[in-house]
């Protein structure tokens, strides 16, 4: 579509991509296109109204003008001149109604190419057509010589079983479980179904979802200032605390209670699925499963923590535990007990996850983490989502472990959440306000950890074949010879 604007308004607006602060770039809010676009259809509504109520006008304008018809050859002061008056008065009124007609149609196919050019970028990713561009593979390059590993654009583009195995690492297990956890989160699962069972065989049981339990091991008193960087933090320390701890802590607002929901990230090197739900094999719960057992788990923990019945809930997770989060924010069950408001997610592939509407989610990413782009979604850009990514160049410290890149530690972003907090972004202002109407400024919390365990899977059964019954067995005969004899 032509740029137009209204006349004398001073010239087209300039189409810009993302805002960006510093090192952030922030996709979505109230600072997004979409928002924008929503904003302005609303406004092109009012338009039609203005129109509607114009046209009523200028029809009231013309019969005046016709009735003034009979007088045109009185004395010029009381009749042509009126005449001529009131016809310009019509002509001026039809002006305006034709403006705002226009300024309105304008708008909304503005909103319609928008969505289009939304679908096609869409469609290319899934083609993996952005491979080829320039930008991405210098963005690329640069990356993988900085920490050697794929980022997130790149990981968009190569979604599928490969990004998921490497996510739960190499090994033919793991890699198996991959194409599971990729079939079961819906993609091409009619066709794919009977090579994944003959790949996968008896450890396709791993992926299926098994009940957690959740036990309450302590609480105690936290200073927590209800920041994204101090939910960060609860996150990384409740993952050293060990593995299948979260943490609920409750804080209180203006004398009501609200709760935080604290989810690590993937807890590798034990056996995969095995007791601990955010092993490897817990990314095919949450992806595969929108974390059925998990959701039921927490429940169970906010139950035993003290929340009651309609309490507001923050969530957060870091990696997968952002999938489980996110999850939350989807589960009706969950939902009809509970007011979630808010969740924060870091490094987390949940692109494709859709939270109930009224719940603002704030998503951190960095630009050398291939793991948010493991979905083959990017964040939508939405008025209560917010996508941000962290564009500072990191490495990994020598002697430390690469693991999967330096992009996805989660002292990075810490770091990245303290940057928003300190932005001046519309959008983050905006998405961390409703944080703090939920949390307060924070001091004195109390934090109980629970240990989560998920059940043993059940043992392959064989089915056993009957036997046929031997039939009794005739005397052998005699040798024709013998018996000519």
């Amino acid at each position: 579509m032509a740029e137009a604007t209204p006349s004398g308004s001073g010239g087209p607006i300039p189409l810009t991509g993302p805002a960006t602060d510093g090192a952030l770039e922030i996709r979505g809010g109230i600072g997004g296109i979409t928002f924008q676009l929503e904003e302005l259809t609303f406004g092109a509504g009012k338009l039609d109204v203005l129109a509607d109520q114009l046209a009523a006008v200028e029809v009231e304008v013309h019969r005046i003008w016709e009735d003034l018809g009979a007088y045109q050859n009185d004395s010029r002061p009381s009749g042509t001149m009126a005449l001529l008056s009131v016809g310009e008065a019509e002509w001026s009124v039809r002006a305006v109604r034709d403006e705002l007609q226009r300024i309105s149609s304008q708008v909304r196919a503005s909103k319609r190419d928008y969505e289009a050019a939304e679908v096609l970028a869409g469609l290319s990713r899934g083609a993996g057509a952005g491979l080829g561009n320039p930008g991405t593979i210098g963005r690329q390059a640069g990356d993988f010589w900085l920490g050697h590993a794929l980022n997130g654009e790149a990981a968009e583009q190569v979604v599928g079983p490969l990004a998921l195995g490497a996510l739960l690492a190499v090994s033919p297990q793991r890699f198996a479980m991959a194409v599971g956890a990729d079939l079961a989160a819906g993609r091409h699962i009619a066709t794919a179904l009977p090579l994944l069972t003959g790949v996968v065989g008896q450890h396709i049981r791993i992926l299926q979802p098994r009940a957690v339990t959740a036990d309450r091991k302590e609480t105690l008193p936290i200073e927590f200032d209800g920041s994204p960087a101090a939910l960060l933090e609860r996150a990384r320390i409740v993952n050293e605390r060990g593995d299948g701890y979260i943490e609920v802590v409750e804080v209180e607002n203006g004398g009501e209670k609200a709760y935080v929901v604290v989810i690590p990230g993937t807890q590798a090197g034990g056996e995969t699925g095995g007791s601990n739900p955010f092993d490897e094999a817990g990314i095919g719960e949450g992806l595969g499963h929108r974390s059925r057992e998990i959701n039921a788990a927490v429940l169970q923990a906010l139950r035993a923590a003290g929340a009651e019945t309609g309490a507001q809930v923050v969530a957060v997770g870091y990696s997968q535990g952002g999938i489980h989060a996110m999850n939350l924010a989807t589960d009706e069950l969950f939902l009809n007990e509970y007011d979630m408001k808010y969740v924060l997610t870091a490094g987390s592939p949940v692109g494709g996850i859709a939270p109930a509407s009224g719940i603002s989610t704030l998503h951190l990413e960095h630009r050398q983490d291939w793991v948010p782009g493991a979905d083959g979604t990017p964040g939508p850009d939405a008025r209560n989502r917010v996508t941000v990514t962290l564009n500072g160049p990191v490495h990994t410290p020598d002697g430390e472990e690469a693991g999967l890149g330096p992009g996805h530690k989660l002292t990075n972003y810490e770091e990245g959440a303290r940057l928003v907090s300190a932005s001046r972004d519309p959008s983050l202002v905006a998405s961390t306000a409703v944080l703090g109407g939920v949390l307060g400024a924070g001091g004195t919390a109390t934090a109980t950890r629970f240990a989560l365990s998920r059940t043993k899977a059940p043992e392959p059964q064989t089915v056993s074949t009957p036997q046929p019954t031997p039939r009794p067995q005739s005397p052998p005969k005699p040798p024709e010879v013998s018996a000519a004899r």
